[in-house]
């Protein structure tokens, strides 16, 4: 059985949301098994055993978060070397732009070699002040709707064996 597995860190409920959907998309696969951990949890152990991954973040002041900042340090070393080739996506919820984080991602990525099979899929929730910042999000279903597509392509590719 093949795993995708989709890493995720999220302070107010926004980037869970885009990876619960990733999830869910890929779940539509029977083949595959889909491995959804938060940063803290994910050890260099999950990234080998899987085959394709899914980077999903919260953009906080321009960058990924400091979880996911945490988790890649973790395990980079442990894993360099031994992911090369494997497909991966990103997700960044952001309050204004979102680029940022989504190329740290890409920079880690290439070190560890990987093959971006998707643009990063960024949402922007335009939250500007500290209290919008910091309060719960609820990302429509129709913003979430490209994330559980990724997800979908994604599991889909490493069923059919393009990935």
């Amino acid at each position: 059985m093949k795993t995708l597995l989709i890493v995720y860190h999220s302070m107010t409920g926004g980037t869970l949301q885009m990876a619960q959907a990733a999830a869910d998309g890929a779940r539509t696969e029977a083949s595959v098994t889909v491995s959804l951990l938060h940063a803290v949890d994910t050890r260099a152990a999950d990234l080998l055993e899987a085959g394709a991954f899914i980077f999903a973040t919260p953009e906080n002041l321009a960058a990924i978060s400091g979880q996911m900042k945490d988790f890649f340090d973790r395990t980079y070393y442990a894993a360099l070397d031994r992911l090369n080739g494997r497909p991966y996506a990103s997700l960044v919820c952001a309050g204004s732009d979102g680029r940022n984080a989504a190329q740290q991602i890409e920079r880690i990525a290439t070190g560890w070699r990987l093959k971006m099979i998707a643009d990063p899929i960024i949402i922007c929730t335009h939250a500007q002040t500290a209290e919008e910042i910091l309060q719960p999000k609820h990302i429509p279903e129709l913003q979430l709707k490209p994330c559980e597509e990724l997800g979908a392509a994604l599991a889909s590719g490493m069923a059919l064996g393009i990935f």
